[in-house]
């Protein structure tokens, strides 16, 4: 079995056959949010969509934010490595926080469902916003210093700084403040101020 079959979602490690009623799950959810909106999707709805019992869906997913931050995870975990490119630092990292961004912006109903549900309290979704802040702060690092273990602490500065900059972008959008799109330009507006 491939890496990737026996380690997700968060709780434990998956047979091939777990794996994949679990891709059929979070490809459920996202057809489900397009057809309910966040505020009309319940894990039954998605278990129903996705040809599973609900008490199925629940084996995996303790909630919708849950399962909704599982969706998020497995797009960012899709990225394609940082390449190692002769640019300067700033266009790297622009291009990385744009890629960020753009996740799910082209799904309105998902991106706002995706802030939402990573803002969650219950222990799967804590876990899986570590693994994603983890995973976006590798990609900042490799787009700042590729090849570097650690950040400066010049670095760590300017690392902290996106970070921040990303998670209020992505609140300011979830609130309607502007678009997911337009997230993206700001967070290069950003980029530019700090290099």
């Amino acid at each position: 079995m491939s890496g990737e079959a026996m380690t997700e979602p968060t709780r434990r490690r998956l047979s091939g056959r777990q794996a994949d009623t679990v891709r059929r799950l979070t490809g459920a959810a996202v057809e489900e949010v397009r057809a309910a909106g966040f505020d009309g999707f319940t894990v039954r709805n998605v278990a129903r969509r996705a040809g599973v019992a609900p008490a199925t869906a629940y084996t995996y997913f303790t909630s919708k934010n849950h399962l909704i931050a599982e969706v998020f995870w497995r797009r960012l975990r899709a990225l394609p490595p940082i390449p190692p490119s002769p640019g300067e630092p700033r266009e790297r990292v622009i291009a990385v926080l744009r890629e960020i961004a753009l996740l799910v912006s082209d799904e309105p109903e998902l991106a706002a469902a995706c802030t939402t549900a990573l803002l969650g309290t219950d222990p799967d979704v804590r876990e899986l916003r570590l693994r994603i802040g983890r995973t976006i702060h590798r990609r900042l690092l490799a787009a700042l210093d590729p090849g570097a273990e650690r950040p400066t602490p010049e670095q760590a500065r300017v690392l902290n700084a996106l970070e921040f900059a990303y998670a209020g972008a992505l609140v300011h959008a979830g609130m309607g403040y502007s678009s997911y799109a337009e997230m993206a330009d700001r967070l290069a507006e950003v980029a530019g101020l700090l290099f």
